[in-house]
């Protein structure tokens, strides 16, 4: 089996786009909740394959999209204190907080490094021990296994000046909350391929039932995708609300349990504070109290007055599925992927960026 083109077989892409059309009967709006999705579903065409009765919704599965101005605003604040060497991912950088940028802030010579992966901490650590380095650590459950394993690294070697920043989030918290909201209209969901590898599918039955809206776990070809509003057409008709694992390659219905007893050994749940969304009950994860020690939030000071999010931009309601990019009166204008005001244009993964790159509007 080829991965890629077998999964972008223009035949079968129709010939799923005719069954779609002929199904569909009425309107079905599906929330993507993955970024991952968004970017497929504009780069290869598919509103224009789905027929007039699907609508699309993007939803907050971007860690850097749904990042507050607060956590930004803590990261700029360890970077520029003297003798730190700050680590995170690349599209972090570029995230304007209520002053700066991370990548206003290296330009005015702060030790601030865009890593491949999060066990390079240790080398730097391991280089640079008269300094203290600090990992920004973001994502959804694909990523925290990574940042659980450099947390036990860096314990099993003793490294003692490496720090973390945790700032990990959980899918099923912000679907409930956008769910739970009357001014947003979700009949269906893509569920996210990634993160299903580590949760599992069984994670997402909860939802469906307290709900009763049926869930795609979808792979993030067109083929897969087409293939899970196939089902996703189908449950609307047969009136069911089961989750559907279209992504069975390479997710199990308990999912990575190696990975998920990592996560559990070193972090908990606690309230998060999402973009757009609000503080959301025990929807991210921190460090658990015995390892205060490597725990910047506990170690430095992080305490920070962040401004209010610019009126111009409305990621917030992008996040929340109550609007598109192009809706925004400076998407493509003000806001571009150069200079971005919101982190919705920022990430490589945000709903503005795959609309920018790809749809030509704006």
């Amino acid at each position: 089996m080829d991965l890629i083109n077998d999964f972008r077989d223009k035949e079968l892409i129709l010939s799923l786009s005719k069954l779609i059309i002929q199904r569909s009967k009425k309107p079905l709006n599906i929330m993507e909740i993955c970024g991952g999705h968004t970017h497929s579903i504009m780069k290869f065409g598919l509103p224009q394959l789905v027929g007039e009765h699907i609508n699309f919704i993007h939803g907050p599965g971007c860690p850097v999209c749904v990042m507050p101005k607060t956590r930004i605003d803590e990261a700029c604040k360890l970077a520029a204190m003297p003798g730190v060497i700050f680590c995170t991912l690349a599209d972090m950088l570029r995230v304007p907080g209520s002053a700066t940028s991370l990548q206003k802030l290296r330009g005015e010579g702060h030790d601030i490094r865009a890593l491949y992966s999060p066990l390079d901490c240790i080398k730097i650590a391991q280089q640079n021990e008269d300094k203290k380095v600090i990992f920004f650590a973001i994502g959804f459950e694909t990523t925290t296994p990574m940042s659980a394993n450099l947390v036990q690294k860096t314990l099993e070697l003793g490294i003692k000046n490496l720090y973390f920043h945790i700032n990990h989030v959980t899918v099923p918290a912000p679907v409930r909350a956008i769910m739970s909201d009357e001014n947003v209209k979700i009949d269906a969901f893509l569920g996210p391929s990634h993160v299903s590898v580590i949760t599992g599918s069984a994670i997402y039955e909860e939802l469906a039932n307290e709900f009763k809206r049926p869930i795609a776990i979808s792979g993030f070809e067109p083929l897969d995708i087409m293939a899970s509003v196939l089902n996703l057409v189908d449950q609307q008709n047969a009136g069911t609300f089961e989750v559907y694992n279209e992504y069975a390659r390479a997710v199990r219905k308990e999912g990575n349990l190696k990975a998920k007893e990592l996560i559990a050994r070193y972090f908990e749940p606690c309230d998060f504070e999402w973009r757009g969304l609000g503080v959301i009950a025990k929807s991210g994860m921190k460090l658990k109290p015995e390892f205060a020690s490597i725990d910047a939030r506990e170690q430095f000071d992080c305490d920070v007055r962040s401004a209010n999010e610019s009126k111009a931009c409305i990621c917030g309601k992008i996040l929340r599925g109550q609007a598109k990019p192009p809706e925004c009166k400076v998407f493509g204008r003000a806001c571009t992927p150069q200079n971005p005001i919101g982190s919705c244009m920022v990430s490589s993964e945000g709903a503005c960026a795959a609309y920018f790159k790809y749809a030509r509007v704006g």
